[in-house]
């Protein structure tokens, strides 16, 4: 047993002891079947806090032959599973917490020499029975082992990509590759190798190592395939946390849910933890990260940047392309290389059906909405956002001047003189004028009610204040809006809030570029 070398399952078993732990032990099983597929080398990206160190260790203390887990693993999924005993502390594993190394190494330029050392120095104290070259490399290493004695063996890197989010200088980059080569690529030492298991935030890098690590599998924030559900906490694994420690189910959906993955709505487990310890709803993503990510990937301004991410925080989900981005921190070529990276470290979510990305939660849109405030590029639009306040209290008084006033102002920033007149840019003129009302309001676009859809709807989650509908008329009227309203009984499936509910009429003129508005009480017949 050593530190590298066949660790003991001391930090899973901390992990086992928090006070809150959600059963992802099945996650094994599928590693295992995996494994009997030949499909060995897997690289797995997420954003910080989403739980890629605790799945690792998970990992290192059922396959580590320095581990007897099998106690440690019996009250959980995995234990009565087929595949249970099939690698339970039967391979040699070595991890590596590259975050730390580099943190800890005084000397960088050093530091592959120094961690191969204190590899090779185990290694040698382990399997003293084969001639180990001290001078030579962890792969050669593990040929000999795998020659000598017929052992194969796990590799487990957290936080791999380090080397690369840091930006290190070319010289030790260079290094790097040598080393991840030696350990992965070598013909002579895949067969010794029965799995690798690399975690980061960014996927492999395809500019300068491609050729390198091209035979691993990616399972990404994009795309996590069969791993979907264990890097993350489900709704239904929240739904029951919820239920356990009394919590506010769809609170806790607004704030911290968004990342959708086969079917599956995806949750911060950091955040959701740390929700119900503190016994409340805040951004716990400042605490891990700060919104200086996003201010200086934006401050790049590629075209089209600006004009994005404002109607991104008016709400809309915005077409990206994911593929060009080549998971580096310099060769951002275009927005969508930005938006894919900001994807990767969770500040976007992203739809692989409509090639889509959006702000989203609550949480992340406090993230987005700090970045932008600092920003003198986007002054006007940090003055709309923090007048949104303001303009729902005055939508509560039925100011119907004050809504139209904001709507002009915030319609300049959501779209292009080109698309200035259509639908989409007057709804997310809406969600940009009245972002405040996401602390208590669901806003709904297009919903269905009554004998048609409601342009946009806002359905409160806080009591004793009114329901609002708002229908938007190009060229038309105030009075036709509200008209439409009533005639196609959008609020039919607003009852519970008769009698506190507010129609909104808002009219468009495409020749002077101007909205008129009209507020209603709802008076119930």
């Amino acid at each position: 047993m050593g530190i590298y070398l066949n660790p003991n399952n001391e930090n899973f078993k901390a992990t086992l002891t928090r006070p809150i732990y959600v059963d992802k032990t099945q996650m094994i099983s599928v590693i295992n079947d995996f494994m009997a597929t030949d499909n060995k080398y897997l690289c797995i990206s997420r954003p910080r806090r989403f739980g890629k160190t605790i799945a690792g260790n998970m990992l290192c203390a059922y396959f580590s032959k320095g581990a007897d887990s099998r106690e440690l693993f019996a009250p959980y999924k995995i234990s009565s599973d087929p595949s249970f005993e099939r690698n339970l502390n039967r391979l040699n594993v070595i991890k590596i917490d590259m975050n730390s190394e580099y943190r800890l190494e005084r000397q960088k330029e050093e530091l592959l020499n120094n961690l191969t050392d204190r590899i090779l120095a185990e290694m040698k104290a382990q399997f003293p029975t084969v001639p180990i070259n001290e001078k030579g490399s962890i792969g050669q290493a593990i040929i000999e082992i795998y020659a000598a004695l017929g052992e194969q063996f796990v590799i487990i890197i957290d936080e791999y990509d380090v080397l690369v989010r840091e930006n290190v200088p070319q010289n030790l980059f260079t290094q790097y590759l040598d080393f991840l080569n030696g350990l992965f690529k070598s013909d002579t030492v895949r067969p010794a190798i029965a799995l690798a298991y690399l975690t980061g935030i960014l996927p492999v890098v395809r500019d300068r190592i491609q050729s390198k690590l091209n035979n691993f599998e990616e399972y990404t924030i994009l795309d996590a395939g069969e791993l979907a559900e264990f890097i993350g906490f489900t709704a239904d694994e929240v739904k029951a946390l919820c239920e356990k420690y009394n919590v506010d189910y769809e609170e806790m959906k607004r704030w911290y849910d968004g990342y959708s993955q086969h079917g599956l709505e995806i949750y911060n487990p950091e955040s959701v933890v740390k929700s119900i310890q503190r016994k409340c709803f805040e951004n716990f993503w400042s605490k891990t990260s700060t919104y200086a990510v996003i201010k200086e990937r934006i401050e790049q301004d590629f075209a089209g940047t600006k004009e994005t991410v404002i109607r991104m925080l008016a709400g809309e989900s915005i077409d990206v392309n994911v593929i060009m981005y080549m998971n580096t921190m310099t060769d951002f070529c275009s927005k969508d290389d930005v938006f894919t990276y900001l994807l990767h470290l969770g500040y976007l979510s992203y739809d692989r059906t409509e090639k889509t990305c959006r702000i989203p939660n609550k949480e992340v849109q406090l993230e987005w909405t700090a970045a932008v405030s600092v920003m003198s590029d986007y002054s006007v639009t940090n003055k709309i956002i923090q007048s949104s306040k303001e303009l729902l209290a005055e939508t509560l008084r039925l100011n119907s001047e004050a809504v139209a006033k904001s709507l002009d102002e915030s319609h300049i920033h959501v779209t292009s003189n080109r698309s200035y007149n259509n639908e989409d840019a007057l709804q997310s003129a809406i969600y940009l004028s009245y972002i405040y009302a996401l602390n208590k309001y669901t806003i709904v676009k297009e919903m269905t009610t009554g004998k048609g859809f409601a342009d946009v709807v806002f359905i409160p989650f806080v009591p004793n204040i009114p329901a609002l509908i708002i229908e938007l008329k190009r060229n038309g009227s105030t009075e036709s809006a509200l008209n439409q309203i009533k005639e196609k009984k959008y609020f039919a499936s607003l009852e519970n809030y008769a009698g506190n509910l507010l129609f909104i009429g808002v009219n468009y003129d495409e020749t002077t570029k101007t909205h008129e508005c009209k507020i209603e009480e709802f008076v119930k017949e």
